[in-house]
């Protein structure tokens, strides 16, 4: 493809689906919605007091930046491990790592974009 036949892509508005894990999930950039090759780009939202069920992202990477709320991430074999984050924290989680975060709060969603190296996810 020629410099002549690139565009920048902006996606308005995107589509609310509820993930797997049964938390609200917002397409942003991906292969259907941009024409992206190898990443994709989308805003999860964890309701208050909500817990995804455990589930791992086999074979790539995930990024995740945090804009609101405070969230607990069980991870690894039989989910023994805790992390705690809140806005302002990168997060990296690797490929086949079994993950279930929880929205610490009561009363107020938990925002963050999340960026995985699969155009399709």
């Amino acid at each position: 493809m020629s410099a002549k036949d690139l565009k920048i892509v902006t996606v308005k508005s995107p589509q609310e689906i509820t993930t797997k894990q049964k938390i609200p999930y917002f397409i942003g950039i991906s292969k259907h919605t941009a024409g992206a090759k190898n990443i994709s780009m989308n805003l999860v939202v964890i309701p208050p007091g909500a817990t995804a069920q455990a589930h791992y992202h086999k074979d790539f990477e995930t990024g995740i930046y945090v804009l609101e709320g405070e969230v607990e991430t069980l991870y690894g074999e039989g989910l023994r491990h805790s992390v705690v984050n809140g806005p302002g924290d990168f997060i990296f989680i690797p490929p086949d790592l079994p993950h279930q975060p929880t929205n610490l709060s009561r009363d107020k969603p938990a925002r963050a974009i999340v960026v995985r190296n699969d155009p399709n996810e």
